[in-house]
């Protein structure tokens, strides 16, 4: 099974931080996906001001009594629940990524029926906005109503982007 997520509504390349960081500005946006238990190895950074975005993420869904179970190097799995990280940094003049914020689209809300379907048809589809009720970037946990989970054929996939980001940091 695949996931893709199909974003849109990106917030821009630049946000305001919080009253009480030591910058008053975020600059030169980026969102990627990032892997399970390596914060620093990203799959294709996007910019913030990009039409739109999808990554395609490789997992595998078990069927068992109590539901589907999904894995995968892209699915976290904290406390028993599973989700996809989206990692929003900024990305300085070296190139180096240094996330600020992150959203966790929850893979536990995806209700069971579409959860089954996508399982047995091999793709589940995630769409959602990137930008807050501020238009800033998306954080905090996602669930329906603020993604739309679908299931659908599996298709070809295209290559993703990989980045590896030496000395990257996390705030």
């Amino acid at each position: 099974m695949r996931i893709r997520i199909d974003a849109v509504d990106l917030p821009g390349r630049t946000c305001p931080a919080p009253a009480d960081a030591a910058f008053p500005v975020y600059r030169d946006i980026h969102v990627a996906v990032q892997r399970r238990d390596r914060p620093a190895e990203l799959l294709d950074p996007q910019p913030g001001d990009a039409r739109s975005a999808t990554w395609t993420l490789p997992c595998t869904a078990t069927l068992s009594p109590a539901g589907t179970d999904v894995q995968g190097p892209y699915v976290q799995d904290r406390l028993g629940r599973r989700f996809v990280y989206l990692s929003w940094g900024t990305v300085d003049e070296s190139g180096v990524f240094t996330m600020f914020r992150r959203a966790k689209l929850m893979l536990d809300a995806v209700p069971a029926q579409v959860l089954a379907d996508a399982a047995r048809e091999g793709l589940l589809v995630g769409h959602l906005g990137l930008s807050d009720a501020h238009g800033n970037p998306l954080c905090a946990r996602v669930e329906p109503p603020h993604i739309t989970w679908t299931a659908g054929p599996a298709q070809p996939v295209g290559r993703n982007r990989h980045m590896r980001v030496p000395g990257a940091t996390s705030a």
